[in-house]
Protein backbone atom coordinates (compact mmCIF):
# COMPACT_ATOMS: atom_id res chain seq x y z
CA UNK A 1 0.00 0.00 0.00
CA UNK A 2 1.41 3.42 -0.94
CA UNK A 3 2.60 5.61 1.90
CA UNK A 4 2.18 9.33 2.32
CA UNK A 5 5.09 11.70 2.91
CA UNK A 6 4.61 15.22 4.15
CA UNK A 7 7.34 17.84 3.86
CA UNK A 8 7.05 20.73 6.27
CA UNK A 9 8.55 24.21 6.28
CA UNK A 10 9.06 24.46 2.52
CA UNK A 11 9.84 28.05 1.60
CA UNK A 12 7.50 29.94 -0.70
CA UNK A 13 10.29 30.28 -3.28
CA UNK A 14 10.99 26.54 -3.32
CA UNK A 15 7.31 25.67 -3.52
CA UNK A 16 6.77 28.13 -6.37
CA UNK A 17 9.79 26.75 -8.28
CA UNK A 18 8.58 23.17 -7.87
CA UNK A 19 5.06 24.08 -9.00
CA UNK A 20 6.44 25.91 -12.05
CA UNK A 21 8.65 22.98 -13.03
CA UNK A 22 5.80 20.52 -12.57
CA UNK A 23 3.50 22.65 -14.72
CA UNK A 24 6.18 22.99 -17.42
CA UNK A 25 6.26 19.19 -17.62
CA UNK A 26 2.48 18.87 -17.56
CA UNK A 27 2.63 17.09 -14.20
CA UNK A 28 1.04 17.55 -10.85
CA UNK A 29 3.29 18.72 -8.05
CA UNK A 30 2.93 15.30 -6.42
CA UNK A 31 3.99 13.44 -9.58
CA UNK A 32 6.91 15.80 -10.14
CA UNK A 33 8.25 15.48 -6.59
CA UNK A 34 7.72 11.71 -6.64
CA UNK A 35 9.82 11.53 -9.83
CA UNK A 36 12.60 13.52 -8.14
CA UNK A 37 12.56 11.14 -5.17
CA UNK A 38 12.54 8.03 -7.37
CA UNK A 39 15.52 9.27 -9.40
CA UNK A 40 17.44 10.11 -6.23
CA UNK A 41 16.85 6.68 -4.70
CA UNK A 42 17.74 4.93 -7.97
CA UNK A 43 21.28 6.36 -7.84
CA UNK A 44 23.74 4.58 -5.58
CA UNK A 45 25.12 6.63 -2.68
CA UNK A 46 28.50 8.29 -3.26
CA UNK A 47 30.13 6.07 -0.63
CA UNK A 48 29.02 2.97 -2.52
CA UNK A 49 30.34 4.28 -5.84
CA UNK A 50 33.70 5.15 -4.25
CA UNK A 51 33.89 1.72 -2.62
CA UNK A 52 33.29 0.06 -6.00
CA UNK A 53 36.01 2.15 -7.58
CA UNK A 54 38.49 1.31 -4.81
CA UNK A 55 37.73 -2.40 -5.17
CA UNK A 56 38.71 -2.50 -8.85
CA UNK A 57 42.15 -3.21 -10.20
CA UNK A 58 43.97 -0.27 -11.78
CA UNK A 59 43.90 -0.11 -15.56
CA UNK A 60 47.31 -0.39 -17.20
CA UNK A 61 47.57 1.68 -20.38
CA UNK A 62 50.52 1.72 -22.77
CA UNK A 63 50.43 5.55 -22.77
CA UNK A 64 49.29 8.21 -20.34
CA UNK A 65 45.76 9.54 -20.58
CA UNK A 66 47.21 12.93 -21.50
CA UNK A 67 48.93 11.37 -24.52
CA UNK A 68 45.66 9.83 -25.71
CA UNK A 69 43.91 13.18 -25.34
CA UNK A 70 46.69 14.99 -27.23
CA UNK A 71 46.53 12.46 -30.06
CA UNK A 72 42.76 12.79 -30.31
CA UNK A 73 42.97 16.60 -30.33
CA UNK A 74 45.64 16.46 -33.03
CA UNK A 75 43.46 14.13 -35.09
CA UNK A 76 40.50 16.54 -34.81
CA UNK A 77 42.71 19.54 -35.70
CA UNK A 78 43.67 18.03 -39.07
Amino acid sequence: MPKMIQVRNVSDDLHRALVERAEARGQTLTDYVQGILEREVARPPVQEVLARIRSRSPVKLPKTVAEYIREERDRWAR
